[in-house]
């Protein structure tokens, strides 16, 4: 089977601003269509989201740069030959590129090219795609479906004028099916929303199509809103929804030093260590997620070990970036007891699978992850967190682009038992 015909366009992502869609066409006549997200809070080691840079069009976030490269670099090449697996496609692109962030072709470039490339050749085996990345990675056969971390109340740079923290997510809990589990945070959700209108506090929603309300009188607040909501939606906090949360502390980082706006306050690595403390102590926390800053490594384990007293699992994400390499430094630190999953951060579908590996060989949670700036309809992340056995997928529970991922989820779950 060769790649007879490559497409590639601009389409527009949630921001309001390009991204990349491929279609790729096998010899057989088999399709694949794959678009890229691109995060508005990203890690510094993320694989490159190459942009045009022209100020005269998008702002100069255009992906026309990108698309030549697949059109005159990349194209020329594809075609040329027949790859034995995804990972011999996936290396030689990253060859051409050259360089260890992809800065050259960009990461964004590869990973359209290598997504359509999949799910061609899933469309060829007559396989759904997370059947085709289980067949093709040699994964063990999965035993449960992930279940949703449903961002809930944002901040940070997902919101304007509304806590310093980033995301604070509404997590299923127990062995119910994906159906019930999805109904069950929606149901929550609504009750925020209740919460949030008696408070006089807005409803508006964020980057994620999470509750953005401005007026937070703390940091601490969304967690109090959260576990009133589970119960008043008529579940038991701790035992059928909990909370997660997002800090994206590197966000707040700034001259070794954590500050928090909303409290007109500074920490130390410390310090902010504490402050986590009585939240684990007073709140159903199912997951903490980049608490500290993305290269504050002395202090990770700590974190960490703070964590590991109540149970609760310390997810790396700005810290790790989809990246073997600093995923191994996580764990040889014992620094982390999850990782968050995101394509584009290490820009092909092979180095994302590479690291699942890695984090499952370790017992890591696996999260799959949405991102807040430019996300498109595409539902391949789902397909990935059910090849790898993920434990949760993380995605906002209103707008298009994010409640394609759990319907993709309920439909993968329908045809399982079909």
């Amino acid at each position: 089977m060769h790649i007879s015909h490559i497409a590639a366009y601009e389409i527009i992502a949630s921001g309001g601003y390009p991204t990349i869609e491929v279609k790729l066409e096998l010899s057989d006549g088999s399709t694949g269509v794959a678009s890229v997200p691109y995060g508005a809070s990203a890690g510094s080691h993320e694989a490159t989201v190459l942009i045009d840079g022209d100020k005269k069009r998008y702002n100069g976030n255009g992906m026309l740069t990108a698309i030549e490269h697949i059109n005159e670099i990349l194209t020329p090449v594809l075609t040329k030959h027949t790859f034995t697996n995804q990972a011999n496609l996936d290396k030689t692109m990253i060859g051409i590129d050259g360089t260890a962030n992809k800065k050259n072709l960009g990461g964004n470039t590869i990973l359209a090219v290598s997504l359509a490339y999949a799910k061609a050749m899933a469309s060829s085996r007559k396989q759904p795609l997370y059947a085709y990345i289980l067949e093709e990675f040699e994964l063990p056969n999965v035993r449960s479906l992930p279940k949703p971390m449903m961002v809930t109340i944002e901040g940070g740079k997902h919101a304007d004028n509304s806590t310093d923290l980033q995301e604070f997510c509404l997590s299923a809990m127990g062995t119910k099916s994906a159906k019930e589990q999805v109904r069950a945070t929606l149901e929550a959700y609504h009750q925020v929303k209740k919460i949030l209108q008696k408070a006089g506090l807005s409803t508006n929603v964020g980057n994620e199509g999470a509750f953005a309300p401005s007026g937070m009188t703390s940091n601490e607040q969304p967690l109090a809103i959260l576990t009133e909501a589970i119960a008043q939606a008529g579940y038991e906090p701790g035992k059928d929804i909990g909370i997660s949360i997002d800090a994206a502390a590197s966000e707040f980082y700034t001259e070794n030093s954590y500050h928090l706006k909303l409290e007109k306050t500074g920490y130390d690595s410390k310090q902010m260590v504490e402050y986590y403390k009585p939240w684990l102590e007073k709140y159903p926390i199912v997951s903490f997620e980049d608490m500290l800053d993305e290269d504050d490594w002395d202090n990770w384990p700590s974190m960490q070990k703070l964590c590991a007293e109540f149970n609760v699992p310390l997810i790396g994400d700005d810290l790790t970036v989809t990246n073997t390499k600093r995923l191994k430094k996580a764990i040889d630190l014992s620094a982390i007891s999850g990782i968050l999953i995101k394509l584009n951060q290490i820009g092909s579908l092979s180095e994302t699978i590479e690291c699942c590996k890695l984090a499952q060989q370790h017992k890591l949670w696996i999260v799959p992850s949405h991102r807040g700036g430019g996300e498109t309809n595409d539902t391949s992340m789902v397909d990935v967190a059910v090849a790898v056995g993920a434990q949760y997928i993380k995605v906002g529970p209103t707008r298009g682009e994010r409640v394609s991922k759990y319907n993709r989820l309920l439909q993968i779950e329908q045809e399982a038992h079909a």
